[in-house]
């Protein structure tokens, strides 16, 4: 039985917290994409308008710089990106659920590894849920501007530490007498 509540909670790890991780890490990149998109289509917009006699060059340039998609379709995968981790982060809770079944399966709950990573897990979700989450919906908002996505990168990096070291505990286990 331990066998197979390790499976899936390996495999709710990879298909759970692998995606926020990969969406998380790629979402400030794009919210700057948007920004920038977003301030290019805005100084350029005016004059094509102004511009823009049916039928002529200026026209076609208009719909050229609307169907770029600078501010669309960068805000677009934005949003994308942003219910990625949202679907994600909510499938993930599947992660520790079946890591305490399966480490209760084979009778590790108190060894050191098991109750760091714990800690390490819960912390991981605090970030996501309270500085990743929060931070990627304002700056979709605009009510964070300026170093907002920096911040949010730290955020993330520190959020996929953590879980790059659940995933070393995992791993190497130091002090369980399971053998690896």
């Amino acid at each position: 039985m331990s066998k197979i509540l390790l499976i899936v909670h390996v495999l709710a790890a990879v298909l759970a917290v692998g995606p926020v991780a990969v969406a998380a890490s790629m979402f400030p990149a794009a919210i700057r994409r948007a920004a920038a998109g977003s301030s290019l289509e805005a100084a350029t917009e005016p004059a094509l308008r102004s511009a823009a006699v049916p039928g002529t060059r200026a026209e076609s340039a208009q719909g050229d710089a609307r169907s770029a998609g600078y501010d669309g379709s960068a805000m677009a995968g934005a949003r994308l990106l942003h219910r990625i981790c949202r679907v994600y982060a909510v499938a993930g809770v599947a992660v520790p659920v079946f890591g305490f079944a399966t480490a209760g399966a084979m009778h590790v709950t108190g060894d050191a590894w098991v109750i760091v990573s714990i800690v390490l897990t819960a912390l991981a979700a605090a970030v996501l849920a309270l500085l990743v989450l929060p931070r990627q919906r304002a700056l979709l908002g605009g009510t964070i501007t300026g170093n907002g996505p920096a911040r949010l990168a730290m955020y993330t990096g520190v959020f996929n530490l953590l879980w790059a070291a659940v995933t070393i505990l995992m791993i190497v286990r130091p002090g369980s007498s399971t053998g690896t």
